[in-house]
């Protein structure tokens, strides 16, 4: 029996190297084709609204930016069980919190893929509004998707050079050429957040 594979890309592209999973998935999207049996997923933070794509899912394999503790740009592979405790021991942002949920979730109602691994890479920043990824961080996206390719191949799911189904990635105007190149500049835009909330200076 052919398995179902979900290969996911989440956090947020809105924070700099918070972006890396979903810019893994986009690269995926771009130079590997798969069969029917696999969906390439721009997860955002969406959370809970993910559980019917893990419904449907025997394998996942989760791109995400995770702060280890490591060196920027340390790439590092968690599988199994060790995922969902993983990803909930130092949380970067809410949508850490959120994921971890959506695993737990779907533990408990009984549909949770058996095979989990998460790729995580260590971010270099985060609190950059509108940043794109730092160099170190970008540079792992490529072997990154190596790993991803060479857990796949063990588990009997195998991809082929090309254009693969983007669908559920994001709209044009955010995929990561668009957004960095389009980026304003600092005197134009505030790069810690929106400054329309900020309180006037003194």
């Amino acid at each position: 029996m052919t398995q179902a594979a979900l290969v996911l890309g989440i956090g947020n592209v809105l924070w700099a190297d918070e972006g890396f999973g979903v810019r893994c998935v986009e690269t995926l999207a771009e130079k590997w084709a798969f069969g029917d049996n696999v969906r390439i997923l721009d997860g955002g933070t969406q959370g809970l609204y993910l559980l019917p794509f893990l419904e449907e899912a025997d394998i996942l394999v989760v791109f995400d930016a995770v702060d280890y503790g490591l060196e920027p740009g340390t790439l590092k592979i968690v599988e199994g069980d060790a995922v969902p405790r993983f990803m909930g021991a130092k949380k970067m942002s809410l949508h850490q919190t959120g994921f971890q949920d959506v695993i737990a979730t779907a533990q408990l109602m009984g549909y949770c893929p058996e095979t989990l691994i998460l790729i995580g890479c260590q971010p270099a920043e985060i609190e950059d509004y509108g940043g794109g990824l730092r160099e170190v961080v970008a540079a792992q996206i490529a072997p990154a998707i190596d790993i991803a390719l060479e857990k796949l191949r063990a588990l009997g799911i195998h991809a082929r050079p090309g254009r693969g189904d983007d669908r559920l990635l994001a709209d044009p105007a955010i995929l990561r050429q668009a957004y960095e190149e389009g980026r304003p500049s600092p005197e134009a835009a505030c790069r810690t957040g929106d400054d329309r909330f900020f309180p006037a200076a003194d």
